[in-house]
């Protein structure tokens, strides 16, 4: 919907795309401004980054129970701003934000204390240790998709890390971004510690080009090649998360009705607009006619309408572009050959406008078609039918992306086996996409999908500077130091053998070793 992110002086609105109605509007600010916001930042960070890891833990608690007094309020928010159904504004948004931030109360103290590192023998004098300091600002860059949860993750892990945030939610669903910082602010966080900016894309670039010390960036692989290029030649790093094609592969002893069901909700859930959900299926040729006629029948059973209404399980797509690309994709595939077994553009509900995509399937699709080797980010399911377990893999790793992809069968070990041939970031076997909702699972991509990872323990690493402390009592000095002879030679050639060699060797190099490992002694006791 082209007005939905329309602009006037200073001013940002939001446009339902249930029914075109303005809901509110947030200031702007422009490209110019950016720096100064995150100047600000970086003055409240050391106060907040000073504070013990359990003290930073305590507020993201207190974070969560502001989510959950809030729940009412940001669930009808989030679904009237960005269209998604109800039911999942909660489940797939406000939930797993509430059990991230007690994930990362509890396990973000432990992740982020000074970690011992024990040292090899010839160091053993020495005391070392890893030290996790904050980077100082990050900078968080949200898509519109999941303008939540995505963000909430990245920017929860920043804080327990001793960071200050400047947060850029997407123009479509600036409202929803603007409560993230509210919910910090009501938590008793520092006050400008998470500061939210709003306007266009050149807004996005500033932030990229400020100060701030990391870039974490969701949204499409070509602006995410820009946000890293833009990084890396200001020596500083960035997450990306991108595209995704995810495949699901279903193998003939899969339970059927269970896969059916997983791909109805890794297919359709957000009208497909989900950078991991599900938008390739191969399925064995045995079961494939089974399992597509479910998947028909379960696709056109799927209620599109309001997503207000708690019986809705699919809403609007968020504007006309993203609408009109799903359409342009299914008709070139049809036009090529595929078969569309039912879904495609539909009227809206009953007092909506908008666009709506009723759940497609596609069958009869070959992979040198532009639905197969693009992002849908729509309700559209493409199945494909396959003789054996190998060709399904060479296809389902066959694209530029690699996100997640689920394999679906009763044979543990074999599911195991194949998910670890997929090239993606993430794998399951017998579900799809569930883990985005698990803080402590890793998230993220390889190939075009992507860069780095959020959530999980690595999450918390993109978050810190990882600084190697030492100590060494200076009681003695380091053989390897000035002045050099042929005993440090000859006694680090024996010490190699004694150290590391065959055991049946270890004792005639103690022995050949024993003059130089004495003068090696002596040099390490010298005083002077």
């Amino acid at each position: 919907m082209e007005a939905r992110s329309g602009q006037a002086a200073g001013e940002l609105a939001s446009y339902s795309p249930i029914d075109g109605r303005r809901i509110g509007a947030v200031a702007t600010i422009t490209p110019d401004q950016v720096q100064a916001v995150v100047d600000d930042v970086a003055a409240v960070q050391p106060f907040w980054a000073a504070l013990p890891l359990a003290d930073r833990a305590r507020y993201m608690r207190r974070a969560a129970q502001v989510i959950v007094d809030s729940l009412d309020v940001l669930s009808e928010l989030l679904t009237r701003e960005q269209g998604k159904p109800r039911a999942e504004s909660y489940a797939m948004e406000l939930l797993p934000t509430i059990d991230a931030l007690h994930w990362v109360a509890d396990a973000g103290p432990g992740i982020l204390a000074d970690e011992k590192v024990k040292l090899p023998i010839w160091a053993r004098q020495k005391r070392a240790s890893l030290a996790y300091e904050p980077l100082g600002v990050v900078g968080v860059i949200a898509p519109w998709n999941y303008p939540w949860s995505i963000p909430m993750g990245e920017v929860a892990i920043a804080l327990m890390a001793g960071n200050g945030v400047v947060l850029k939610p997407a123009s479509l669903t600036p409202l929803i971004g603007q409560k993230i910082q509210e919910v910090f602010e009501r938590a008793g966080l520092p006050e400008g510690l998470v500061r939210t900016v709003h306007g266009g894309g050149a807004v996005g670039d500033a932030l990229v080009e400020s100060s701030a010390a990391k870039i974490f960036f969701t949204g499409s692989v070509e602006v995410g090649r820009r946000v890293g290029v833009k990084c890396a030649e200001r020596m500083k790093g960035s997450v990306l998360e991108l595209g995704g094609k995810d495949p699901m592969i279903v193998l003939a002893d899969a339970d059927l009705g269970n896969a059916v069901a997983g791909a109805l909700w890794g297919g359709f859930a957000n009208a497909g607009q989900t950078c991991s959900g599900i938008e390739r299926v191969y399925v064995m040729r045995e079961v494939a006619e089974r399992f597509t006629d479910e998947l028909v029948r379960g696709a056109q059973r799927l209620h599109v309408g309001d997503p207000l209404d708690w019986r809705t399980e699919i809403g609007p797509m968020v504007s006309r572009e993203q609408h009109d690309l799903v359409a342009e994709l299914v008709d070139d595939a049809v036009a090529s050959g595929a078969t569309l077994r039912c879904g495609g553009p539909t009227a809206p509900p009953p007092g909506g406008s908008g666009h709506w995509y009723a759940p497609a399937v596609l069958t009869d699709v070959t992979h040198d078609m532009r639905i197969m080797r693009e992002e849908i980010f729509g309700p559209v399911v493409p199945v494909v039918a396959v003789d054996s377990e190998d060709e399904a893999i060479d296809l389902a790793n066959d694209s530029q992306f690699g996100l997640g992809a689920s394999v679906w069968t009763a044979d543990r070990a074999r599911g195991d086996r194949i998910a670890r041939r997929l090239r993606t970031g993430m794998a399951w076997v017998n579900d799809h996409m569930y883990s985005h909702g698990t803080c402590v699972c890793a998230w993220g991509g390889v190939k075009d999908s992507g860069l780095g990872r959020s959530h999980s323990k690595f999450g918390f690493y993109e978050c810190v500077n990882v600084k190697q402390l030492s100590w060494d009592p200076g009681y003695t000095r380091n053989f390897w130091w000035h002045p050099y002879d042929r005993a440090l030679g000859r006694g680090l050639h024996e010490a190699a053998t004694v150290l590391y060699g065959r055991d049946s060797d270890k004792a005639a190099a103690l022995r050949r070793g024993a003059r130089s490992f004495a003068r090696l002694g002596a040099k390490v006791v010298k005083r002077g």
